[in-house]
């Protein structure tokens, strides 16, 4: 950590709901990493287990952590309880991030954090042989949202048409839509009213997700995005013209081109454009990666 700095050293203790307001006031203390000290912090501790470098990039995104557990508070489970199985899929994430990918922890550890949090869901709920499925855990998962789409906000039975609509965007009988609406409606919702402190200050409401992501993490992405284009365009300079424009077409178009089309514009066989794509591809990962390393060491000096 910085000399100086205010930041806690260890993740905050969140001993309950009636501890949350402060538990969230305490992670806005850590930093947002920017790349480059992500990306170090990753090797550092991918390389050498540096209990350190890992501490970093857990504390720096367990805003991150939070706000996916919002996401959740529907199904009627504390949701200090729903942060804590979130820092745990955060860790794992952080445990299995391999920063050579060329993508920032977030986007990958964001899969670890709603796993955890999904799984500690459908345990909560004993759902026994409900949910044990990829496409029951879905409908679990989404049929909330799929009611609200549909102003579906009566507590009982749903109407067919209604059970129809959602079965098919699911994928998933009318039958298990029916049977996981009366499971999930016994199961029932906290209310936005209910106070977040025992002193009655503060609402479930006043913490209601926005679904537009973080000024930080806008800018943040805004900034990777212009980079990774950057780098993209003088990557290509190492690949002659013809691979470049096989590789263009082939993974960088709207719609790519078929190995049959680009085979007779250069005459020779689909294998032997298949091939060139390939070393053109291998090229192109080979330049991003110089370019990448060239870059950090120009930012530690």
């Amino acid at each position: 950590m910085p000399k100086g700095s205010n930041v806690p050293a260890t993740i905050p203790a969140l001993g309950g709901d009636a501890s949350l307001n402060r538990y969230l006031s305490e992670i806005r203390k850590f930093p947002i990493l920017a790349p480059e000290q992500e990306y170090m912090l990753a090797k550092r501790y991918a390389e050498h287990q540096d209990p350190e470098a890992a501490a970093q990039l857990v504390t720096s995104h367990l805003r991150l952590v939070a706000k996916i557990a919002m996401g959740y508070r529907g199904y009627g489970l504390p949701v200090s309880e729903l942060i804590s199985e979130g820092n745990i899929g955060l860790m794992q994430g952080v445990k299995k991030f391999e920063p050579e990918r060329g993508f920032r922890l977030a986007t990958y550890a964001m899969w670890w954090i709603r796993a955890s949090i999904q799984e500690f869901i459908l345990r909560s709920w004993s759902l026994v042989k409900m949910g044990t499925t990829a496409s029951q855990k879905k409908l679990f998962f989404n049929l909330r949202r799929m009611k609200n789409n549909i102003e579906a906000f009566e507590d009982g039975d749903l109407r067919p048409e209604d059970v129809t609509h959602i079965a098919t965007k699911l994928g998933v009988s009318e039958e298990d839509v029916v049977s996981m609406n009366r499971r999930m409606a016994m199961g029932g919702d906290t209310s936005l009213n209910v106070p977040l402190r025992e002193d009655g200050e503060g609402q479930w409401q006043d913490w209601l997700q926005d679904s537009d992501p973080l000024q930080d993490e806008r800018v943040a992405d805004a900034q990777e995005r212009d980079m990774r284009h950057a780098m993209l365009i003088e990557a290509m300079r190492d690949l002659n013209d013809r691979e470049k424009h096989i590789l263009a077409e082939r993974r960088l178009a709207e719609e790519p081109k078929t190995l049959e089309d680009l085979s007779q514009v250069y005459g020779v066989s689909r294998e032997r454009v298949r091939q060139i794509e390939v070393r053109a591809f291998e090229k192109l990962q080979k330049a991003m990666m110089r370019i990448a390393g060239d870059r950090l060491r120009l930012a530690a000096i």
